[in-house]
């Protein structure tokens, strides 16, 4: 296969069912399958009483880009058996499985993803269901292994770390390729000072789990849009990985060392370039000299270099060590470091506010809104790059697909899925159409590999 590309990334639409309040009716659709493959297409149309269309935006029709259609009688249980529940053995062999729901505010992304009720079965989304199942399947092998003891560790992030009191979160790509997200700065009782790291919870248990998710995810960024009071002005990426407590505290050493090599390397930063800042002059041809002046320190230059050598042997030796632990445990149980990673991306219609409808949106508001559109766009180039397996994925094009980016290199060998959420109601075709269109560029790229 070749370096980039994905086994599969299925495209799915699911439409929610009317709400008694949207009295304009329904958007009119049909859809029909593939004689061959059974990719679905799907047409719209909007009703005569649409204001703002023209001729040819009162209809469209995609192609057989999709790889099946939800119909609203469909509860997220069903939705769980039918995409999610497949793909939990390739978790169990140490495969990353990545989930995205992609709509307009209002679409049913977060209902579909998170569920609104963490209390009973039947209102689970499916990050929630495939929890539960990872969870039992883990107590099954613990109860045949007495070793090692296997959980979930938990990570929630969006631009903040939701398991962390919504610390903000920082996106960096380092000198090895690798992205690091990485909290704020912060004074140690000691008075070190050192990179906050972002939270990892381990859960040994179902309900732990679902107790550390509900916590996380109040600190989640909403606010009013023109269809719905709880809008999502942040992607919330939640992360499950198949753990033991050596692995996760080797890992969590790797980060407490990094975290201390990021003070030690910025002073060094800031010796060399006051050292050399000194030891440098701009004569009156304006060149540069060396000053007459002052001498280079070069013996603090190289006290700084030997001290950032050492924390960086530890963050070297953390790695090993961590390395060693994963190792040792793959040896006997494949499942080490399985991932399923659900992405509720935030809703991408801030910018449009169309008729004047809606809350009046503040600077700060209309920023966050360009800079959803900009992830989203930028998530379609990549997904689209790697299912053409195209020679260069454009990961920086946004913060959040550089932070995905680990999770889509993982999974080349591996299943993925796109849930396009979608709204029936008249008033919202424009918003449905755009999502169907969004869905139908991804798909259609599967297409052709």
């Amino acid at each position: 296969m070749a370096q980039g590309t994905m086994k599969s990334f299925k495209v799915w639409t699911r439409w929610r069912p009317l709400r008694p309040f949207e009295s304009q009716g329904e958007i009119t659709r049909k859809s029909d399958q593939h004689p061959d493959n059974h990719q679905s297409r799907i047409a719209v149309v909007a009703s005569s009483q649409a204001q703002g269309l023209s001729s040819r935006e009162r209809s469209w029709k995609s192609g057989f880009s999709f790889d099946g259609i939800i119909e609203p009688n469909e509860r997220n249980d069903m939705v769980y058996d039918r995409i999610v529940a497949p793909i939990i053995p390739e978790v169990l062999q140490g495969k990353c499985c990545n989930f995205f729901a992609y709509g307009n505010s209002g679409s049913g992304k977060t209902h579909n993803m998170i569920g609104y009720e963490f209390e009973h079965d039947d209102g689970f989304g499916l990050c929630l269901a495939s929890a539960r199942q990872l969870a039992s399947k883990l107590d099954e092998i613990n109860t045949r292994d007495s070793n090692y003891r296997f959980g979930i560790g938990l990570r929630a992030t969006a631009a903040f770390d939701l398991l962390n009191n919504r610390n903000e979160c920082f996106v960096r790509e380092g000198p090895d390729r690798k992205v690091h997200i990485r909290g704020q700065m912060e004074m140690l009782a000691n008075g070190q000072v050192r990179v906050r790291p972002i939270a990892t919870r381990a859960c040994w248990s179902f309900e732990d789990l679902k107790r550390g998710l509900k916590v996380g995810l109040k600190h989640r960024n909403t606010a009013t849009s023109t269809v719905h009071d709880q809008s999502s002005r942040a992607h919330a990426i939640v992360e499950m990985e198949i753990i033991t407590k050596d692995f996760i505290d080797a890992r969590d050493t790797v980060v407490k060392r990094q975290s201390e090599l990021v003070p030690v390397g910025k002073h060094t930063a800031d010796v060399y370039i006051v050292e050399n800042s000194r030891a440098i002059i701009l004569s009156d041809d304006g060149k540069y000299i060396p000053n007459p002046d002052y001498q280079l320190n070069q013996e603090r230059v190289d006290a700084a270099e030997a001290q950032k050598a050492k924390f960086e042997a530890r963050v070297k030796e953390a790695e090993g060590h961590e390395f060693e632990i994963f190792t040792e445990i793959a040896r006997t149980h494949e499942c080490i470091g399985g991932k399923i990673v659900f992405v509720d991306l935030a809703g991408a219609e801030f910018l449009s506010h169309s008729a004047g409808t809606g809350p009046k949106q503040s600077a700060q508001e209309k920023q966050q809104g360009k800079q959803i559109n900009t992830d989203l766009l930028a998530l379609k180039e990549v997904i689209r790059a790697r299912s053409l397996a195209q020679p260069r994925i454009p990961y920086r094009s946004s913060p959040l697909t550089m932070v995905l980016r680990e999770h889509f290199e993982a999974s080349n060998d591996a299943h993925s899925s796109m849930i396009l959420t979608v709204s029936p109601g008249a008033d919202q075709y424009a918003a449905t159409m755009n999502t169907l269109k969004y869905g139908d560029l991804v798909g259609s790229a599967n297409m052709h590999r």
